[in-house]
């Protein structure tokens, strides 16, 4: 079954200049082939507050997904980044979504 992990980061709303900043650094890792690429999403009308940037993608079932945290998780250029943008966030969530394909 095929899942889509979504990785949401609430951010200071007076710090969105310095948090997309770095932002467009993972972005950049991202098309480097250095992590894995995803998609960025910023609320228009949600029930998420506009200050909130959910990161996503998908994968072919549970297992992979895990192991992509894995790998993030023992990256070292993204713990370099994410140490640098934590400070600018208020809440971080990770989310798994089965997709159903009827």
């Amino acid at each position: 079954m095929a899942i889509v992990m979504k990785i949401s980061q609430r951010f200071q709303t007076g710090k969105k200049i310095e948090f997309m900043e770095l932002e467009k650094q993972f972005a950049a890792l991202e098309r480097q082939g250095v992590l894995l690429k995803g998609e960025r999403l910023l609320p228009l009308a949600s029930r998420e507050p506009g200050n909130t940037l959910i990161w996503q993608a998908r994968f072919p079932d549970l297992a992979a997904a895990e192991k992509a945290l894995e790998l993030i998780a023992s990256s070292p250029e993204h713990t370099r980044l994410y140490d640098q943008q934590k400070q600018f966030m208020q809440d971080t969530w990770l989310e798994f979504y089965e997709v159903l394909d009827y």
